[in-house]
């Protein structure tokens, strides 16, 4: 047994504290025969601090295309030539999209829109959106809007939004190769006057744009600094038109490495299969990544690719004996 996972299953596992960024990167540098141990522990990990409930969220995008900002990864930018147009989301298609979120057994919803940070019309539609779901749907409203100042942030407290999704996308030294337009710092801001309204922070970001090793690890250790209620995983599915768009796709066991790793540097968060899973990983990657270390999913299609169907996810729990996350009774 490598000495990193010993060490891990006494520090994370035993005491429930998360490697460091060298113990992360000497999880991530494991050689494949070690793979499965890592694994079979940030699984163990999983079930001590998290226990076996799944969270099950679906998205919608209520402004789809015409973004400022010129995130590499995204066909959402109106900076590059991808197929992607901006197009609003009315309210009642927003209703009856939480509506077939929650049919699937969903205890989240989240509203997204591609802008740099919101408008007076987009808190607006927000406001009437998440008044509306709300009387009408079971279902905790979350949202991504870009960076706030601290005005949108009260105001969605106000409105009833529980969790705010703002990845930083990229470890600190490698996001200026994706995103020039703003900076890593200010996402950070973002997320600290979140953190500090009382709203969870749902922080993640994308593997695959071109970092190092070295910097997956750098990554997971801010994250884990940040220690958001949830990390959002993506891998790459590169985008036409973007200037990642000939990106390779990340390899298979490269994207299950991540995960062992970023559980075992985060052992109380909801770590969550988020974008890109279906063409990194397939269904069997998919159960061995359930497997080892995740215990949430986005169900149903993305903000613009396709995922898989919401019934062969809840199936694959079902089979896995995994229960989904009930709806909180406080609500």
């Amino acid at each position: 047994m490598p000495e990193i996972l010993d060490q891990a299953r006494t520090q994370v596992l035993g005491d429930g504290v998360g490697l460091d960024e060298a113990g992360v990167l000497a999880v991530l540098n494991l050689p494949d025969e070690h793979l499965p141990a890592a694994l079979q522990l940030a699984h163990e990990v999983r079930m001590r601090w998290c226990g076996p409930e799944v969270e099950v969220e679906g998205i919608v995008s209520l402004k789809t295309g015409g973004c400022p900002e010129d995130c590499h990864f995204c066909s959402q930018s109106g900076l590059f030539a991808s197929p992607v147009r901006s197009v609003w989301l009315d309210i009642p298609s927003l209703v009856e999209a939480a509506k077939q979120t929650a049919a699937t057994g969903a205890t989240e919803f989240c509203i997204v829109a591609a802008v740099r940070g919101p408008d007076a019309r987009l808190m607006k539609q927000m406001r009437e959106g998440v008044a509306a779901i709300r009387a009408e749907v079971d279902i905790q409203v979350a949202a991504s809007l870009g960076m706030l100042s601290q005005e949108q942030v009260d105001e969605l407290v106000d409105m009833g939004v529980h969790r705010y999704n703002h990845n930083l996308e990229t470890c600190r030294s490698y996001f200026p190769n994706v995103v020039t337009t703003h900076s890593w710092e200010e996402r950070w801001e973002t997320l600290r006057m979140v953190r500090e309204s009382g709203m969870e922070v749902c922080c993640g970001g994308i593997l695959g744009l071109g970092e190092t090793v070295e910097q997956r690890a750098e990554f997971a250790a801010q994250l884990a600094e940040l220690d958001p209620h949830e990390v959002p995983l993506n891998f790459l599915n590169p985008r036409p038109g973007t200037p990642l768009g000939d990106r390779p796709v990340v390899e298979g066991k490269d994207a299950l490495r991540a995960i062992a790793a970023f559980r075992l540097a985060m052992p109380r968060t909801i770590l969550r299969y988020a974008g890109g899973r279906e063409i990194t990983l397939g269904d069997l990657g998919t159960r061995d990544g359930l497997l080892g270390g995740i215990n949430a999913v986005i169900v149903g299609n993305y903000l613009t690719t396709l995922g898989r169907p919401a019934t062969d996810d809840l199936k694959l729990l079902d089979d896995l004996k995994m229960p989904v996350k009930a709806l909180s009774a406080t609500l």
